[in-house]
């Protein structure tokens, strides 16, 4: 069962009386019924990790020009460098070879349009507040540089010097390099 580009998922299982999940997993025996194993092993082929933000608009490996294996993608709102980006860079790095590090945040990101009142109002409504914190930010390309400054001074990283940040244009697709040093 497939979707066209402009329907969303949730409209067709909702039609044929399944949930997403149940679409998904649908798609999968289908993807695995034509799976062959590629032979590789974790390491990414180009030695590079990708931190991005989780943005369903964002094909990294097509707007990138990436194939299967070539990287370690690491997603999460905003695409900020928090404490467990930097566990996952560490391992990435460390245990599997990367030498690179590419961040990617996006114009109209969900987090400028939040505050750290979030956690706030969380807590009132749930009893308990989350100990991590938003990350929200006005200014994209300073939260990118604020990004790129966590990587670059972590004590856990072996490799800091081939580190950029980019927005990506939601509307052309197009990357923009943010200078670290303005």
């Amino acid at each position: 069962m497939s979707t066209s580009a402009h329907q969303p998922a949730t409209d067709t299982a909702v039609r044929t009386g399944g949930t997403v999940t149940d679409r998904l997993v649908e798609a999968n025996r289908t993807y695995a019924a034509r799976f062959e194993d590629p032979g590789m092993d974790a390491r990414p082929v180009l030695k590079v990790a990708v931190v991005a933000c989780m943005d369903a608009r964002l094909d990294l490996h097509a707007a990138l020009g990436l194939e299967l294996g070539d990287c370690h993608t690491i997603r999460n709102a905003g695409g900020v460098v928090t404490d467990d980006v930097i566990r996952s860079l560490t391992i990435s790095q460390r245990a599997l070879g990367t030498r690179s590090v590419i961040l990617v945040h996006h114009t109209g990101c969900g987090l400028e349009t939040i505050t750290e009142d979030f956690r706030m109002e969380l807590e009132e409504e749930v009893g308990q507040r989350p100990a991590w914190a938003v990350e929200a930010f006005r200014d994209v390309d300073q939260d990118v540089r604020q990004s790129m400054q966590r990587v670059r001074t972590s004590p856990f990283l072996l490799h800091s010097d081939d580190i950029r940040g980019f927005v990506f244009d939601v509307t052309t697709g197009l990357l923009r390099e943010i200078d670290p040093a303005v």
